[in-house]
C-alpha cells in the first residue's frame, strides 16, 4: 500500500476511535451539569447521588478521550506535513485556541469539580460543572471552525503556495458551521441521553436503587427525545447545504448517476462502479428533491454531470468518491437516527406515565440501543468525510497531495499496527471500568 493510503487509514482509525469518546463527553457534561442544578435548586439529595453516579462514568470517558485525541496532533505535523504547510496559517488558529482556551477551561474545572464536593458552596460547586460542560461543547465548536474550512474555504487568499488567513471573522463565521455544530451537540445530547437510558433500565429491570434511576430514566428520555429530533432536523438542514456547496457528495449519497428533475430518494441501488451506471434500484418519487429544497421539484445534480464540471474547473482527474461508502454509511446513519427516534418515544411515554415497570426483555434491547448513537455518529463522519474525497480541503488541495513525502510507507504501517493494537486495549479497559462502574450504582461507586 502507498504512504497516502496507509496514511489515510491510520488517521482514520485513529480519528474514529477518538470520537467513540467525544460525544459521550459533550452530552453527559450537560447532564451531569443539569442534575446538579436540580439539586441545589431543590436540595433533593438524590439529584446529588445522580450527579456523583453519572459524573464518575464522565470522567472515565473524558479520560480516554484526552489520551487518543493527542496522537493525531502529531499525524499532522508527520504523515500529513504537506496539508501542515499549505494552511498550517489557518487550521492552526482554531486548533491552538482550542487546547488554549476550551481545553483548558475543561479540564481544569473538572479537577475542581472533582475535588470541590466538600471544598465549595453548593451553587459554586453548580456552577464549576456548568463550566465544563461549556468548554467541553466550545472545545468541539473550534474543533468544527478548522474542519468547516477544509469542508468549504473562507476568509484565506492563496500566497506563495500556501493558503494565509485573511479574515478571522469569516472563518469563525463559515456557514458551514451553523450546519454543522448543532448537529455534534445534539448528537452528543442523543449519546448521553441513550447512555443513560440503558444504564437506567438495566438497574430498574434488577429494582434497584429505583428512586436515583426512575428519575435518571425521566431526564434521559425527555431530553433524548428532543435531541434526536433536533438531530433529523439539522440533518435535513445538512443536506440542504450539502447540494449548494458539494453537490457530489449528495449524488454519491444516493448512487445518482445521472441528473433527476424531480429527484427520487433510493431505498436500495445497484449500481455498476466500472461503469457509472445504476443497475437496480428501488426510489421514493420525489422524496430526495423535498429534502434538498422543501417541495417536490427540482433539480439534483447527478454524479456524472458534477465528474464533468469538475474536470473543466481544476482538471482531470477522478472526482468521484468511494461509492459504496458513502451510500451505506449514510443510510446506517439515517437507519440509526429513526430507530432511535422510537425508543425515544417509547421512553417519554414511560417517563410521562411515571411507570418504569421495564421488563428484562425490554431492558435488554434499551442496553443494546446504548450502541445506537455511537453507530450514528460514526457512520456520519466516515460519510462526511469520505465524501469529499479526493479533495482534503475541498477545491484546494488533493489528498494524495496533503501526504508527507519524508516518511516511509512501512514506518507508517509500524505505527497503523501499533496504534490499533494499543487502541484495541485501551478500548478494552474502557468497557471494562465503565461495565464496572454502572453495574455498581450510584452507592457502592
Amino acid at each position: 500500500m502507498s504512504a497516502v493510503a496507509l496514511a489515510r487509514w491510520q488517521f482514520a482509525i485513529t480519528t474514529v476511535y477518538h470520537f467513540f469518546f467525544v460525544p459521550l463527553t459533550l452530552g453527559l457534561s450537560i447532564f451531569v451539569a443539569i442534575m446538579e442544578t436540580i439539586y441545589v435548586l431543590s436540595g433533593n439529595e438524590t439529584y446529588k447521588r445522580m450527579a456523583k453516579f453519572w459524573g464518575k462514568l464522565f470522567l472515565i470517558n473524558f479520560a480516554m478521550g484526552v489520551v487518543t485525541g493527542i496522537v493525531q496532533e502529531f499525524q499532522f505535523g508527520m504523515n500529513w506535513s504537506q496539508y501542515s504547510r499549505f494552511v498550517g496559517d489557518i487550521f492552526g488558529a482554531p486548533l491552538a485556541i482550542e487546547a488554549l482556551l476550551a481545553f483548558f477551561l475543561e479540564s481544569t474545572f473538572l479537577g475542581v469539580w472533582v475535588f470541590g464536593w466538600d471544598r465549595l458552596s453548593k451553587k459554586a460547586h453548580a456552577a464549576v460543572i456548568w463550566l465544563v460542560a461549556i468548554g467541553s461543547n466550545l472545545s468541539a465548536l473550534w474543533i468544527l471552525i478548522a474542519n468547516s474550512f477544509m469542508q468549504e474555504p473562507v476568509g484565506f487568499v492563496l500566497r506563495n503556495g500556501r493558503a494565509e488567513m485573511t479574515d478571522f471573522l469569516a472563518l469563525i463565521t463559515n456557514e458551514n458551521i451553523w450546519v454543522q455544530f448543532p448537529h455534534v451537540l445534539t448528537a452528543g445530547l442523543t449519546t448521553a441521553a441513550f447512555f443513560i437510558i440503558g444504564i437506567s433500565a438495566y438497574h430498574l429491570v434488577r429494582k434497584a436503587h429505583v428512586e436515583v434511576f426512575s428519575r435518571s430514566f425521566q431526564i434521559g428520555a425527555v431530553i433524548g427525545f428532543v435531541a434526536v429530533v433536533l438531530v433529523i432536523v439539522n440533518g435535513h438542514s445538512q443536506a440542504k447545504h450539502m447540494v449548494r456547496t458539494q453537490p457530489m457528495k449528495m449524488a454519491s449519497a444516493e448512487a445518482l448517476w445521472e441528473t433527476e428533475d424531480p429527484a427520487s430518494f433510493s431505498l436500495l441501488t445497484i449500481g455498476d462502479l466500472s461503469m457509472r451506471r445504476e443497475v437496480f434500484s428501488i426510489r421514493v418519487p420525489r422524496l430526495l428533491s423535498l429534502l434538498a429544497y422543501n417541495k417536490f421539484s427540482g433539480a439534483v445534480r447527478g454524479i456524472n454531470d458534477i465528474q464533468a464540471e469538475y474536470e473543466q474547473k481544476y482538471g482531470p482527474d477522478n472526482y468521484v468518491p468511494p461509492v459504496m461508502i458513502t451510500y451505506w454509511t449514510f443510510r446506517l446513519m439515517v437507519g440509526a437516527g429513526f430507530l432511535m427516534l422510537l425508543i425515544a418515544i417509547y421512553g417519554v411515554y414511560k417517563a410521562l406515565a411515571e411507570n418504569y415497570d421495564i421488563t428484562p426483555k425490554v431492558g435488554k434491547y434499551l442496553v443494546w440501543g446504548i450502541a445506537l448513537p455511537y453507530i450514528g455518529n460514526s457512520m456520519g463522519w466516515i460519510f462526511t468525510e469520505v465524501g469529499r474525497q479526493p479533495w482534503v480541503v475541498f477545491g484546494l488541495m488533493k489528498t494524495k497531495d496533503a501526504v508527507s513525502n519524508t516518511v516511509a510507507p512501512g514506518l507508517v504501517l509500524l505505527t497503523v499496527v501499533l496504534f490499533t493494537a494499543v487502541y484495541g486495549v485501551l478500548m478494552v479497559a474502557d468497557v471494562f471500568l465503565l461495565k464496572k462502574y454502572a453495574k455498581l450504582g450510584p452507592e457502592e461507586a
